[in-house]
C-alpha cells in the first residue's frame, strides 16, 4: 500500500511534506521550492489535496494545489499517481500546471506553463 503522509523529495530538489490522509482522502501540507520564478532562495507554501482510494489491484490518484505563499501570485495544480515497487520503495508521479496572473484576456495564451 502507497502512502501520501509524510515527507518527498523531487528531482528539483524542492520538498514536499504531507500530513495524514483524512477518512475522506483529504489532506494538506507544505511545499518548499528550490524552483522559483522570481529566482531567490526555497520558499514554504501550504498545498491542499484529496486522495482517491486505489482501485483493487491498483495504486491510488491524488490531486493538489499549491498557493505560492508570499513570493509569487501564481497557483499550481499536480495530478499523479502512487506506486510502490518490489522493493517497497514508494514514488509519486505527478503532472502540473503553473497558472500565472496576466493583464488582459489577449495574454491569456501566456499565463500557463
Amino acid at each position: 500500500q502507497c502512502h501520501l503522509s509524510g515527507l518527498w523529495r523531487n528531482e528539483q530538489d524542492s520538498l514536499m511534506e504531507i500530513s495524514a490522509v483524512g477518512n475522506g482522502g483529504d489532506f494538506q501540507g507544505r511545499y518548499l521550492t528550490r524552483v522559483t520564478l522570481a529566482g531567490g532562495c526555497a520558499r514554504i507554501s501550504p498545498l491542499k489535496g484529496a486522495q482517491q482510494p486505489p482501485g483493487e489491484g491498483g495504486w491510488p490518484t491524488f490531486a493538489f494545489t499549491v498557493r505560492w505563499d508570499k513570493f509569487s501570485n501564481a497557483t499550481t495544480a499536480f495530478t499523479g499517481q502512487c506506486f510502490v515497487d518490489t522493493s517497497g520503495k514508494e514514488t509519486l508521479t505527478t503532472t502540473w500546471l503553473l497558472r500565472e496572473p496576466v493583464a488582459s484576456l489577449e495574454e491569456d495564451w501566456k499565463a500557463t506553463r
